[in-house]
């Protein structure tokens, strides 16, 4: 055994801790930033949490209230007021469950299709904008750090 001290490869050494805390802040910085951005500069008229409800009941739905509460991370009564909204707006049908009679099922309606794709569209417009701004190198970078960044996306 020598004097000196080699951590376990499980517990990066502090300069590689460090140095990768520092790339942790960074990237949420970023990507915060750009979200809010892109919100912002995008004048949506949606709040954040119904919008990522009809993008939540476009890829998984037709889609229950507990369901959906479920995968928003919030409580069956605020997705309530959100489905209301939503369909005051006249942007997601609600029919009944045929596995439960006391059940609902969610989708989008055609108007919610068309205003989430108007949405996306103009956000990734205004991402692409952004992107113009970078020269050739820069973008290359950010092309070569996706697949490392969608990564990051999935469940462990």
């Amino acid at each position: 055994m020598t004097a000196e001290h080699v951590p376990p490869p499980e517990h990066p050494a502090p300069d590689a801790e460090s140095e990768l805390t520092e790339e942790a802040t960074r990237l949420r910085l970023a990507v915060g930033r750009l979200h809010r951005r892109i919100r912002i500069d995008g004048g949506d008229s949606l709040p954040p949490l119904q919008l990522s409800a009809l993008s939540t009941i476009a890829l998984h739905g037709p889609l229950r209230l507990s369901e959906l509460a479920k995968r928003e991370a919030v409580t069956a009564p605020t997705m309530s007021r959100v489905l209301g909204a939503l369909d005051d707006q006249g942007l997601v049908v609600r029919t009944p469950d045929p596995q439960d009679a006391r059940g609902v099922l969610i989708t989008l309606s055609d108007a919610g299709r068309v205003r989430l794709d108007e949405i996306r569209t103009h956000r990734t417009a205004l991402v692409a904008r952004r992107l113009q701004r970078l020269d050739a190198e820069q973008r290359a970078a950010i092309r070569a750090a996706l697949p490392a960044i969608e990564a990051l996306l999935e469940d462990e």
